[in-house]
This record gives C-alpha cells, sequence and structure tokens, in this order.
C-alpha cells in the first residue's frame, strides 16, 4: 500500500498531481470532503450501459436479460441508463456479448449521459441537432433515441481516424437521422449560421474526471496545458453559439474538473454575447441534482457524489440573432448524389417493403451510380453548404435483375414481426454471429428473409438451395462466447 498526502491508496493508483489536487481543493465547493475526492480517484471505475429504446423497451429488455444474473441499478439522470455488475465478465466481455453485438444497448459511461438529458430537459423536441464532436457515438446514438429517428442529426467527428467508429456505432444501433461530417468544429458557426434546434458541444478537454478509467490520464496535466484547451474550447462554443438558431439550446459539456475549461468557458460566452444568451439552470435535471448545482445553474459533478466519472454540463438558450461571422471560402466538391423521380422512389419503396424494409416520409431516397441512399429530409436544407463524409443509410445496390439490400438498412428499418421476418434459434444466431450461412430444418417462403433471434433484427439472408446465405459483414463477425450461460447452446 502506497501513501498519498498522507491519505492510503489502493496498488496501481491514480496518479494525481500535486498542483491538480490543489486545483481540485480550490474548484471543489467547501462542504466537500476531500478526502472522499481522493479515495473516489482511486477506485475503479464502475462499468453501466444505456438501452437502445429504438431497438428495445427499457422493460422488455430488463425482462430479457434478468436470466443472466445481471444486476443493474438506475442512473438517475436517464431513465434508459443502469450501473451493471455481473459474475461473468471475464468469460463473456460486455461488448461481446449477443445483445450488444444486435444493438439492444450501448455500453456508455453513466455521467456522459448528462449532457443529453439536458439538451432534452423541459420537453425540448428539437428537429435538427448537431453533436459537433461526436466520436465515438455514444451521445449521437444516445440523441438519436431521444429523437426517435426523426428529424436529423449532423455528427461531427474532427478525428478521421474516429469517424470509422463513429459510424460503426450509428450503424449497429439502428439509427437513420445522422448525416456525418469530418471538420473542425470551428468552421461551423460560419458555414451553417442559425441552422440547428440545438447544439450539443461535448468540448475536447483535459480529461480529468476519467482518472478512475484511465489512471495515467494526468501523467502529461499542467495549468498552462488547460490554459491552451480552454482558448481552444472558447473558439468551438463561440462557433457553436452562431450555428444555433434563436431559441435554441446549446449544451457544453466537459469530462473535466477545472473551472478554466468548465465554468470559466460559459462566462467569456455570457460575456460576449450579453443580450442574446441566458442559462437555463439545471437544478430540476433529476432527483439529486442540486449536490452538484453550482450558483449559475450549472452542474459540476465531482467523482466522489454519484461514484462516477467528473463531468461538467451547462445548458444555454440562444435569446437573440447576434452578429454573423465571416462566410468562409472553402471548396465543397460537386455533390455526387441525385434525388429519385417519384416514380422510381415507388418502385424502391414497393420492392423494399417486400423484404420487409419500409420508412416514413420524413426518409427521402437519394441515388449515386447504382447505390440508393436515403437521407433524412431535415438534413437536405444543409446539401452545398457544407462537404458530409455520409447521410443517412445506403439502402440497397440496384441491378438489372433488381436490388442487393444493405445490412445497415436492415438493422435500422426492419421490423421482427414483419412477415418477412425469419426468427433463429439460438444455435442458428450463434451461427450467424460467427458468420456463416444458416441449414434451417424448414426454409422460408420468401427468397430474402430479415433474420431475428429473439425479438432483434440481425441482418439480411438470401435463400440458396437449402440453405440461408449470411450476408452479415464481414468486419462485424465475432468469433468466441457470445451468449450469456443461460442462452449458451454449448453449455453442458
Amino acid at each position: 500500500m502506497t501513501i498519498l498526502m498522507g491519505h492510503p491508496v489502493v496498488q496501481n493508483p491514480s496518479f494525481l498531481p500535486r498542483a491538480f489536487l490543489d486545483a481540485m481543493r480550490d474548484a471543489m465547493p467547501a462542504d466537500d470532503d476531500f478526502d472522499a475526492f481522493i479515495a473516489a480517484c482511486q477506485r475503479p471505475l464502475r462499468r453501466s450501459l444505456r438501452v437502445n429504446t429504438l431497438k428495445i423497451s427499457v422493460e422488455h429488455f430488463l425482462a430479457r436479460v434478468a436470466p443472466y444474473g445481471w444486476k443493474l441499478t438506475p442512473v438517475p439522470w436517464c431513465a434508459e441508463g443502469f450501473w451493471i455488475e455481473r459474475d461473468d465478465e471475464e468469460t463473456l466481455p460486455l461488448g461481446s456479448t449477443a445483445e450488444h453485438l444486435s444493438g439492444l444497448f450501448y455500453i456508455q459511461e453513466a455521467s456522459s449521459m448528462l449532457p443529453v438529458s439536458a439538451l432534452f430537459a423541459d420537453d425540448n423536441a428539437p428537429l435538427r441537432v448537431m453533436d459537433m464532436a461526436a466520436a465515438p457515438g455514444s451521445k449521437t446514438t444516445q440523441i438519436a433515441a431521444r429523437m426517435s429517428n426523426q428529424g436529423a442529426i449532423l455528427a461531427n467527428e474532427y478525428s478521421a481516424s474516429r469517424v470509422k467508429v463513429l459510424h460503426a456505432n450509428i450503424s449497429r444501433c439502428g439509427i437513420s437521422n445522422v448525416a456525418l461530417t469530418h471538420f473542425d468544429g470551428r468552421v461551423f458557426g460560419a458555414a451553417l449560421p442559425e441552422a440547428f434546434d440545438a447544439i450539443l458541444l461535448d468540448a475536447p478537454c483535459s480529461g480529468e474526471g476519467v482518472v478512475r478509467k484511465d489512471p495515467d490520464a494526468l501523467r502529461n496535466w499542467s495549468l498552462e496545458s488547460n490554459d491552451d484547451i480552454a482558448a481552444t474550447q472558447r473558439e468551438l462554443i463561440d462557433s457553436a453559439f452562431h450555428a444555433l438558431r434563436p431559441g435554441g439550446v446549446l449544451v457544453y459539456s466537459t469530462c473535466t474538473l477545472n473551472r478554466q475549461e468548465n465554468q470559466q468557458v460559459c462566462h467569456w460566452l455570457l460575456k460576449r454575447y450579453p443580450n442574446a444568451i441566458e442559462i437555463a439552470p439545471l437544478g430540476g435535471l433529476f432527483d439529486g441534482a442540486e449536490r452538484v448545482l453550482t450558483q449559475e445553474g450549472f452542474l459540476h459533478v465531482f467523482p466522489q457524489v454519484f461514484d462516477c466519472e467528473g463531468f461538467f454540463v451547462a445548458r444555454l438558450r440562444k435569446t437573440a440573432t447576434v452578429t454573423p461571422l465571416p462566410v468562409p471560402r472553402y471548396k465543397i466538391g460537386n455533390f455526387p448524389f441525385t434525388p429519385l423521380r417519384s416514380r422510381e422512389q415507388a418502385n424502391v419503396k414497393q420492392a423494399a417493403a417486400q423484404v420487409g424494409l419500409r420508412w416514413d416520409k420524413h426518409m427521402h431516397l437519394w441515388q449515386r451510380d447504382k447505390e440508393l441512399w436515403l437521407f433524412p429530409g431535415q438534413i437536405e436544407p444543409l446539401i452545398g453548404k457544407v462537404r458530409f463524409s455520409r447521410i443517412g443509410i445506403r439502402l440497397a445496390e440496384q441491378f438489372n435483375k433488381g436490388y442487393r439490400w444493405q445490412h445497415e438498412a436492415a438493422v435500422a428499418l426492419a421490423q421482427a414481426n414483419d412477415t418477412a421476418a425469419w426468427p433463429l434459434s439460438t444455435l442458428e444466431a450463434q451461427e450467424w454471429f460467427r458468420g456463416r450461412d444458416i441449414y434451417p430444418q424448414q426454409l422460408p417462403e420468401y427468397d430474402n428473409v430479415i433474420v431475428t433471434w429473439q425479438g432483434a433484427v440481425l441482418g439480411l439472408a438470401k435463400k440458396v438451395g437449402n440453405r440461408l446465405k449470411n450476408s452479415y459483414p464481414r468486419e462485424l463477425v465475432r468469433d468466441g462466447k457470445l451468449f450469456a450461460d443461460t442462452l449458451n447452446p454449448y453449455k453442458k
């Protein structure tokens, strides 16, 4: 056992620089227990998940996993969130479970559920939302679930390497209303002025709140680096504010704890636009919010209060138009898609319905060469103003003899109770996730079917001879254990 400033801590403790601890004393409310803060920083982080209500209700999810023996404790600020304790983590990682692979839940730290809860507080119902720093997708997918896949979300990620991960998580969760961009977030205020009803800026930060997950997170910490990061955050929040329409809501959040990157960034924006912005207090967001409420009405969550990661959340409302930023000069390039004509749309929609793929009027068909895509209608006014990495979902590839329907379309659009759905046994579902063809005792009536397992859509299969040909994407194929013991077909 080692000693840190007179306090016994666990082996392999989080690295906590003395200057950091001094800064935390200043940032923390005087009546908070500083010893409890240090102890919390040294404890392993509790795992948590969020039920994906686009695919399953909370009630049905709890009933479904009840036989597994998982202990699920509700997260106070998110009705779909739960802390989870389980005995079989070593033999079956949570991310490898069949329920996770089929998009029924998202592994998400409890504190990170706070910003989206704040975005939709007080019955806020935005139609067009921007997630300015979106990867890996926990908050984007949470926003999509709150919007019931309606409207549109522009999910931006500055890091090119993380855009692919962002799309993979969006696809796995069955989301159809997202458009992806890859920009420095500072461009949006000028490029898309007053274009969004709500914006989430979960800003890049020093990450002081994540030491329970990453004990070395503060190895390179310094007061100077905090100031440098805060300068970038001010530019990002200014851009977000310009991209927000009057009456819209901006939520600013970080997973750090110092005031420079949190309260002071918000105060800077309030001072910059004193007649066009107001604080929307968060004291009523959930029972117990008053424990972490600042004088201004922000939430400043230290890890010992709710036994979670440290987090900061502010909700701001734009009350008036401000002087626009100069229009940026950059090349967008030719947009390679064209909308389908009405007759062609009707033909595609009829053919898709025969294999169980259906969508409503807020999704529109566009074409690029032989590819057919579904775009959320709310994003279309932004086409030509910024360059998109991808929009909506790829529905199909068109051939002379018909269509090759895409996996992401099945996950987002199909329903397990459709007449074209084909339920798999647990053994068959195991084979499906391994990328193998299925040889059912009885073949389906249709040539193309939506395969399901226990009410969850897994993907598309084509009847070929006496088998169902597996179209599960190769990059998603998994080996090893995938099912909890109560459902493991190989358990003896």
